[in-house]
């Protein structure tokens, strides 16, 4: 039997009209009947680079046994010039962390659908250790099982306090080896208190590398740290009045 992990994750394709432009990760998240895309903000929107995509594709199984069987899903990503995203914030500014939501009726017949949920996250922030085996799931440069389309894992650890804000933003630092294409993957923890076939704890969604502006090009590698926004930003991205009405701002012109 594959492991849920991997048909929870999900490979986001970003097209403006009918021009592909990047690859990403995201995952699958339900919280009561709603069921949710989850990718890192820049793979949506990122004025900085220029990166304006007007929908995404997702790739999904429809059979747990024939893992070729796939389809995939357009998502456009603004209604009437309006964002149908969500996007994270807190005191201290953007978190880099996305959502869209998936309407049922429009899945494939037979969709394969392993969600994460809100038990699976830490119900505190507390008692995950620094150098805690993790595990990145996604599509580093965009590469994954081309025959069963399902994503890869790179070990990662704790890198920062747990808990802590790192520099005082909502993220934590991870060590696993991370390449473009990573962003918006799950990072997890292996946890069998967690009931059910997805036997994992959601830490936190991946971002970017973290690397000093400081730093030597020709004498130092970069740091090999990555940022992973905490999960718990799930819960307000994924509350009724965070969902109404549709929308997390003005397209980009």
């Amino acid at each position: 039997m594959i492991d849920a992990l991997l048909l929870s994750t999900v490979r986001v394709a970003t097209f403006q009209g009918p021009q592909p432009l990047t690859a990403a990760s995201g995952f699958l998240f339900e919280r009561d009947t709603r069921l949710f895309v989850v990718t890192s903000r820049h793979v949506l929107s990122d004025p900085p680079s220029g990166h304006e995509p007007d929908r995404i594709e997702i790739t999904l199984h429809t059979s747990e046994t024939r893992l070729a069987q796939v389809a995939v899903q357009s998502l456009l990503l603004y209604d009437g010039g309006r964002a149908v995203w969500r996007q994270g914030r807190d005191a201290s500014g953007a978190i880099d962390v996305a959502v869209i939501e998936l309407q049922r009726h429009a899945l494939p017949p037979g969709v394969v659908l392993r969600p994460f949920t809100p038990a699976h996250l830490l119900g505190s922030l507390e008692g995950v250790e620094v150098g805690q085996p993790l595990l990145l799931v996604g599509y580093p440069l965009g590469f994954y099982d081309t025959v069963h389309h399902l994503p890869v894992v790179r070990q990662a650890a704790v890198a920062s306090a747990f808990g802590v804000r790192f520099q005082g933003q909502g993220l934590f630092l991870t060590d696993a080896r991370a390449h473009r294409g990573s962003s918006g993957g799950a990072v997890v923890m292996r946890d069998p208190r967690v009931a059910g076939a997805l036997g994992w704890r959601l830490l936190g969604v991946h971002s970017s590398r973290m690397d000093m502006a400081t730093r030597d090009r020709v004498q130092d590698e970069s740091l090999g740290l990555n940022c992973a926004w905490y999960a718990d930003i799930l819960l307000t991205l994924t509350e009724d009045a965070a969902l109404t009405p549709p929308g997390a701002g003005a397209r980009p012109t």
